[in-house]
């Protein structure tokens, strides 16, 4: 009986709070259901949904070509360009020589935020709880459904609703997590929808390559695969020993997530403190022009996005990183608050000129932060200049 127990000391109640929050915490991991929307080449869609006499062509969203000559990477392409080889974040140079006969688009920010504004107004209607991730994809938590089949329903109707209201399509996956949901809306695009219950997580995406898993890139699926880890099943069951020493501190997350266990929650993000592009070049580069060139694109659309949003940014910070995977970034605050494209992309240059070096280069960043909403009527430098 209850009276009968001895009482509890402050340690013991503490742990024993510790021991029933991770089983409520494991309790509603089981009896969640998450929802992946990912929309499919969505520049590219977007291009194609205002100008459809481009549907069925290869579509390239990027710097211009120049005929193969041009500085400048792909930002995204058209499955029909992906067949021959497109592939984001490649030399556009390369992608006009893989597919010529392509349709090369310079980005239009400002279009395709508009439309990731209808989609995401679409999305939040659905939900609870929402989280919106990047311009085209988001997850929803539909726990409050209680089960699958009307999950799956639910995800349906999402689709219809894109489709009919934005003239666009998407990918959905659904899952016990935002990892197995994020896996599941991958596997078949485009516009596909695939349901992993818990049941049936081991079933479906143990067979899968371990680089399915969001995170695991190149570099690193190739040190699991020296070791015989290929799949998410032999990642799920690795000894975890060898596992830390492929992937250090990351090693019992990473394995957490090819069994399944993901206990990361669906939740709105408050006003972003910064606005950042960054690629990962398909092989590294030791073309310095295409770097700058790189971070010229980046600068065009951040730039964009704070006009969109009518905010302004003071603290201008580039990142690169290096084949051999050391990483550099350097920051520098502005005189003033601006979105002028000049002084932005002026700063970037000074400040990723002393980092460039002999040793090719992996990654291209640019982040903007110290975000402000000035006066409406406040004007930039480039306001003045013509």
């Amino acid at each position: 009986m209850k009276e009968d127990r001895p009482p509890l000391s402050p340690d013991t109640k503490i742990q024993g709070d510790a021991r029933e929050s991770r089983a409520a915490r494991r309790h509603d991991t089981e009896h969640r259901i998450i929802l992946h929307v990912d929309m499919d080449s969505f520049y590219a869609s977007v291009e194609i949904r205002e100008h459809p006499d481009l549907a069925g062509k290869p579509v390239v969203i990027g710097a211009d070509p120049k005929e193969g000559s041009g500085r400048g990477v792909v930002c995204t392409c058209s499955y029909e360009a992906r067949r021959f080889g497109v592939r984001s974040a490649m030399p556009v140079s390369r992608a006009y020589h893989l597919c010529p006969q392509a349709v090369f688009l310079p980005p239009r920010y400002p279009l395709y935020a508009k439309a990731s504004e209808g989609v995401m107004a679409i999305l939040r209607g659905y939900a609870e709880r929402f989280e919106q991730v990047s311009i085209d994809e988001a997850y929803l938590d539909l726990s409050y459904l209680g089960d699958y089949p009307r999950a799956e329903a639910v995800a349906e109707r999402i689709k219809e609703d894109i489709l009919t209201r934005e003239r666009l399509t998407c990918s959905i996956g659904i899952g016990p997590g935002k990892v197995i949901a994020k896996i599941g809306s991958d596997l078949k695009k485009p516009g596909g929808l695939v349901v992993i219950p818990p049941g049936r997580v081991e079933e479906i995406i143990h067979p899968l390559s371990a680089g399915r898993i969001p995170g695991v890139g190149r570099k690193t699926g190739e040190a699991l695969h020296q070791k015989g880890i290929c799949t998410i099943g032999d990642l799920a069951g690795a000894d975890i020993q060898v596992l830390m020493e492929i992937l250090g501190r990351w090693a019992v997350p990473l394995q957490n997530l090819a069994r399944g266990i993901d206990e990361s929650e669906v939740r709105e993000h408050s006003a972003s403190k910064s606005v950042s592009r960054e690629i990962t070049f398909e092989t590294d580069v030791g073309n310095l022009d295409l770097v700058m060139e790189t971070l010229n694109d980046m600068a065009r659309q951040l730039v964009g996005e704070l006009a969109e949003r009518n905010i302004f940014a003071r603290t201008v910070t580039v990142k690169i990183r290096f084949s051999d995977f050391s990483t550099v970034s350097r920051a520098r605050s502005l005189p003033c608050h601006t979105r002028d494209f000049r002084a932005i992309v002026s700063a970037a240059r000074e400040l990723v000129m002393p980092l460039l070096s002999e040793k090719k280069i992996r990654l291209a960043g640019l982040r903007l932060s110290s975000l402000s909403h000035l006066d409406r009527d406040q004007k930039t430098i480039g306001d003045f200049i013509r």
